[in-house]
């Protein structure tokens, strides 16, 4: 399980370092794909075939369907660590979340998968408002209870994720 979170720059080549934390539980081969959010999604063998699977369910005889069964399948690529540990991440990915070259990237674990961000991308989307907001929303701070009713459950125009809540 990937946990914890690190700064690394993106090289002129469009190469980042993957923190040596992460690199045994990638493995050899690994897979960056677009993220929901602005980021690239980072998914080893195990997980990518997971998530392979479960666009391979997508009924197709929708155009809509089909055009989502596109999108997370095009723009899955392939990838390896070169012998100093950095990833090359493919222009048109980088293109697609606003990843650049010389910019700072924060590359997160999040459970089943890591998360690469441009760093300022981040640091909007998770100001110390924001993290407040979620923690009141976990943690009631009189009851010390996950999802208790005393903070409010962040909205979907926060979340910016598309999800009802």
């Amino acid at each position: 399980m990937f946990v914890g979170q690190y700064s690394h720059s993106l090289d002129d080549k469009g190469r980042l370092i993957i923190p040596s934390k992460y690199r045994d539980e990638l493995g050899k081969k690994f897979y960056l794909v677009i993220g929901y959010d602005p980021c690239l999604y980072v998914y080893d063998e195990a997980e990518f075939a997971k998530f392979e699977q479960s666009s391979a369910n997508i009924d197709e005889k929708s155009k809509g369907n089909r055009d989502i069964r596109r999108y997370l399948l095009s723009t899955a690529s392939e990838a390896e660590l070169d012998k100093t540990g950095r990833v090359l991440i493919p222009d048109w990915l980088r293109n697609l979340t606003n990843i650049r070259p010389g910019c700072d990237c924060i590359i997160a674990g999040v459970g089943e998968k890591l998360e690469v961000w441009d760093k300022d991308t981040w640091n909007e989307k998770f100001s110390a408002d924001r993290m407040k907001e979620i923690r009141d929303y976990l943690y009631d701070r009189e009851t010390d209870q996950p999802g208790a009713t005393g903070a409010a459950k962040p909205s979907e125009e926060q979340t910016g994720d598309g999800v009802q809540t």
